[in-house]
């Protein structure tokens, strides 16, 4: 910390020059951008990357895509799979198929017609043995005949009821359990596929690219670096007897060599914690030493002002201050 210390000291030394022995409230600073790193959230071969450092995007552009050979293979299946069990409820909601009915309908017919034909011949052997010109065996036989016809028709007609029904409703629960099961598969591999590729979170420049495609990215790495619209910062330090001028709201004049005039800033921010400090007790002499970092937002014109330009700071009277 002593040779941090020794090393700044130079520059505490210029920060006290600009504003106190000039008599002049002007404030040494640079312009800092807020990147934002744009990363692979799984590893891979880097397959394409459209953008290329300096290019202006908008919201939404394709930044990057890494292989998707297995994501894309994964999603596919899970699809089919999820078809397969929807195909399968729809079945069982659904009960036989028009051709299974048809053969249903057949068998009912027939069942009937040997009931009607097995009812004729009871009613017949019946007039016969009541003039005792046939045996009562005969009738029992005929009764049984008929029975038996009856009975077949009866589950015919059953089996073509059933044929029209849904399958058990623990049955169909339980299909239905299955699809919802196959379609949370689906979005988890469709979202494995989405996170292969990358767009950019707001419109703004790429500042830098990391790698180029055909190069293996690790995850987490980042492939592309992008600077927002108005995400670039004034970054300036001011002594500690000067620091409650630069309140979070209030403006501040920025100036640099070739820059139109006019610039402004407004503060965001001011450190609580004081830089290049020495560990001594705070007398009123050593206060003098302190500065604070403070943070502004680029406010018009000068938001085109590029990331690492110096600028002069000095506080605008009547601006809050």
């Amino acid at each position: 910390m002593r040779r941090a210390a020794l090393g700044l000291a130079p520059i505490t030394l210029l920060l006290a020059a600009c504003s106190g022995e000039t008599g002049e409230d002007v404030y040494q600073g640079y312009v800092e951008g807020k990147y934002v790193l744009v990363a692979a959230e799984s590893a891979g071969r880097l397959d394409a990357r459209p953008v290329r450092r300096g290019e202006t995007v908008e919201t939404g552009a394709a930044l990057f895509t890494l292989d998707t050979r297995v994501e894309t293979a994964a999603l596919a299946e899970a699809e089919a799979r999820l078809a397969q069990g929807q195909a399968q409820l729809a079945d069982l909601r659904s009960g036989k198929r028009p051709e299974e009915i048809r053969v249903l309908d057949a068998e009912l017919a027939e069942a009937e017609a040997s009931e009607r034909a097995a009812g004729q011949t009871y009613r017949r052997t019946q007039a016969l043995t009541a003039r005792a010109v046939s045996a009562r065996a005969e009738l029992d036989q005929a009764q049984a005949s008929l029975d038996a016809a009856r009975a077949r028709t009866a589950a015919a007609r059953q089996n073509r009821l059933v044929a029209t029904l849904e399958a058990r409703p623990e049955t169909i629960a339980a299909a239905e359990a299955n699809v919802g099961a196959l379609g949370a598969a689906v979005e988890t591999a469709r979202t494995a596929l989405a996170r292969r590729s990358a767009a950019a979170v707001a419109a703004g420049r790429i500042e830098e690219t990391y790698f180029e495609p055909g190069e293996f990215v690790a995850a987490g790495q980042p492939v592309v670096s992008l600077l927002p619209k108005g995400a670039a910062i004034a970054r300036f330090y001011v002594p500690e007897p000067v620091r409650a001028r630069f309140a979070p709201g209030s403006r501040v004049a920025l100036a640099c060599d070739g820059c139109a005039a006019g610039l402004s800033a407004t503060v965001e921010s001011v450190a609580t914690d004081a830089e290049y400090t020495p560990p001594v007790i705070y007398s009123e002499a050593s206060r003098a030493k302190l500065v604070f970092r403070v943070e502004a937002r680029l406010d018009g014109a000068a938001a085109t002002l590029a990331p690492g330009q110096p600028v002069d700071v000095r506080p605008l009277e009547g601006s809050g201050t």
